[in-house]
């Protein structure tokens, strides 16, 4: 006989129980019936206490509407705008980022990244790309910004995206973070060359059929410090109908803050 089953056979409550039932039938089958009542009545009370917790889960899970905490952009009040700071993401408090900044319709939600894309558990030092932030909107669709090491695509230091190459060569490197999965060069219908003072970006216009991000992808990208960072804008094609030219408005709002200027303008 198992051990254990040997021991609670032998045991003395189990002894008393055996005896109760062979010497006054009766009795045993009230003690059973309290134990079954008992064992409902737990049962019952974890139950009610834990309905509270699943009527809140839905309301907790519910996202907010980003005009309801965000400001109105300076540029059009129809958007807000969102300028990320080091209390965001791990990779702005580890100083791997630079902060960046982005328009934002006031009806769309933040959505949450999963711990593994966050890059939360391999900062300061990451080796591959992770989800910065992530936003959505069932009818326009959604954004996100991926950051990447630097070393990922080039051993020279503090390297600008010129350095990295052409935009088709960047996009062939960063397609993946883009759709979500695959990219065929055949995807790439424009492309773009956009200088903001000093810093250079690509930006890209792609039809992905097979993407798990949409069928319509907006992509621009630049490079500082020791990261690429990507903004990404996704539709399907219902979305893409819609929402096309929120979208590209929200992708060419996208730039890095340089720290100095940040600073100042969160003050100020």
């Amino acid at each position: 006989m198992d051990k254990t089953l040997l021991e609670m056979a032998t045991s003395p409550f189990t002894t008393s129980l055996l005896t109760l039932r062979a010497s006054s039938p009766s009795s045993y089958s009230k003690l059973s019936f309290i134990r079954a009542s008992s064992r409902r009545d737990l049962f019952k009370g974890v139950a009610l206490q834990a309905l509270p917790l699943l009527l809140l889960r839905p309301s907790l899970a519910r996202e907010v509407e980003v005009g309801s905490f965000l400001p109105p952009s300076p540029s059009d009040p129809s958007f807000v705008l969102f300028k990320a700071s080091p209390k965001d993401t791990p990779a702005l408090r580890a100083g791997n980022v630079q902060p960046y900044q982005f328009i934002l319709p006031p009806t769309w939600k933040q959505a949450r990244v999963a711990n593994i894309l966050s890059g939360n558990y391999c900062q300061p030092k990451c080796a591959e790309p992770w989800v910065e932030v992530k936003f959505e909107d069932e009818k326009q669709g959604k954004v996100q910004v991926v950051a990447s090491p630097l070393i990922r695509l080039t051993n020279k230091p503090n390297a600008t995206i010129e350095d990295i190459g052409s935009p088709e060569k960047v996009i062939a490197s960063l397609g993946p973070f883009v759709t979500g999965n695959t990219y065929d060069p055949d995807e790439l219908l424009e492309t773009e060359v956009e200088k903001l003072g000093d810093q250079t970006y690509y930006k890209y216009l792609l039809e992905t059929p097979y993407a798990l991000t949409g069928t319509h992808n907006l992509a621009k990208a630049t490079a500082k410090g020791n990261t690429l960072v990507l903004f990404v804008a996704s539709a399907n094609d219902k979305q893409w109908q819609a929402s096309q030219k929120t979208l590209k408005a929200m992708l060419d709002s996208f730039l890095l803050l340089f720290f100095f200027f940040f600073f100042f303008s969160s003050v100020f």
